[in-house]
């Protein structure tokens, strides 16, 4: 089965500079070892929440609001794709996700394929 690893960045690495070298060496690390995963397809890592447009069709007609729908801790900061036998593996490797451990959230969700 695959998952989509949605990362919530959340508003703690915002500030990347603030961060001691061992915080962001232990990113590093993590994202690598994240990356030579058996099953794991990188995503990309997306543009800050402030340069979103959210597009909506309402009676035929666009709405466009500036940003994301959610709030800013909530919006989505990447993504990545894993192949893997068990929920329980994908949630595992979530855990690993520095966002999960630095104010954000990754939520796991399983692809439906047709």
């Amino acid at each position: 089965m695959k998952y989509m690893l949605l990362i919530h960045q959340g508003t703690a690495l915002d500030d990347w500079e603030t961060l001691s070298d061992d915080e962001k060496h232990s990113i590093y690390a993590a994202y690598k070892e994240i990356r030579e995963t058996p099953g794991v397809v990188p995503g990309l890592q997306l543009d800050r929440p402030g340069t979103a447009t959210t597009v909506r069709v309402r009676s035929g007609k666009r709405k466009l609001t500036d940003g994301p729908f959610a709030e800013t801790k909530e919006a989505i900061g990447g993504y990545l794709l894993f192949e893997t036998d068990s929920q329980d593996a994908a949630i595992e490797l979530a855990a690993k996700i520095p966002a999960a451990r630095f104010g954000g959230a990754v939520e796991v969700r399983p692809i439906v394929e047709g």
